[in-house]
């Protein structure tokens, strides 16, 4: 079973996120191991909802060998669980697998590799990136840093340009042909942010001792300063300068698709 930090996994700390991390035998070693809780009962719906997100989940309501057979033939597996001294229940479950774009969520996307995320997109009808609804491409851009050029096949792997450097920068890519032109997707997994540990109980002195400070400084006749024209936003200080944009372009390639474009019938 895999670890989130330091500590493993258990049913009290498992999430609709981290339920990906697991397996089928996981589970049931998860469950086996909570059947001494006297809340696994009470709370074994809760539990379910959350394992659903990555597993098919179906009770085994006839326990006969030949239904069991089926369920293993359809690769899932199947167990006792104990809810309490009184109640048993069978279950058989399989991790959901993703194969198409509209498999993807925000709970299961920093699940998979950028190489996985390929074949996945590649599966859908060979549209490119354009092609996936913007509700997906947001799910894909929460996990993945993603880029796309279409060129002329026969420039898209030119030396030193967009492909190269991309590859060389530890990115994966999708080449999708478009008649006389490549589309080519990059994508690498973001790296994951590191929230700042926050000691409250530090956080909360030191809000008082700055507090206190504040009000020693302040002046006897306090109330002319609480004028609201400070707070007047100048439109004039908004220049084009609080703005930037992150698109990368190669002026090259840029002249060679506008020279190319118009002559190309099938793009």
């Amino acid at each position: 079973m895999k670890e989130t930090g330091k500590k493993a996994l258990t049913l009290k700390t498992l999430n609709k996120s981290n339920v990906w991390d697991i397996q089928e035998n996981d589970v049931f070693r998860m469950l086996e191991a909570a059947e001494k809780d006297a809340d696994l009962a009470d709370n074994f719906k809760h539990y379910i909802d959350i394992m659903r997100s990555a597993f098919e989940i179906e009770q085994v309501k006839i326990d006969r060998p030949e239904v069991i057979k089926k369920y293993e033939a359809r690769d899932f597996k199947v167990a006792t669980i104990k809810l309490d001294e009184k109640t048993s229940v069978k279950y058989a479950i399989k991790k959901k697998t993703i194969m198409r774009v509209t498999d993807l969520t925000y709970e299961n996307i920093r699940h998979i590799s950028a190489a996985k995320l390929m074949e996945v997109i590649e599966r859908n009808f060979g549209g490119g990136w354009d092609s996936l609804s913007q509700s997906i491409q947001d799910i894909i851009q929460s996990g993945f840093d993603i880029s796309t050029t279409t060129l002329p096949k026969e420039r898209l792997h030119k030396k030193g340009g967009m492909y190269e450097k991309k590859v060389e920068d530890g990115f994966d890519v999708l080449e999708i042909p478009k008649g006389g032109w490549t589309e080519a997707i990059f994508a690498k997994v973001k790296p994951l942010e590191e929230k700042p540990h926050l000691d409250l109980d530090d956080e909360k002195k030191k809000t008082r001792d700055d507090e206190d400070e504040d009000d020693e400084d302040l002046p006897d006749d306090i109330d002319k300063y609480n004028d609201d024209d400070d707070d007047d936003f100048d439109d004039d200080k908004l220049t084009e300068e609080s703005y930037r944009t992150t698109i990368e372009e190669d002026p090259e390639e840029l002249s060679l698709q506008a020279e190319d474009v118009a002559d190309d019938d099938d793009y």
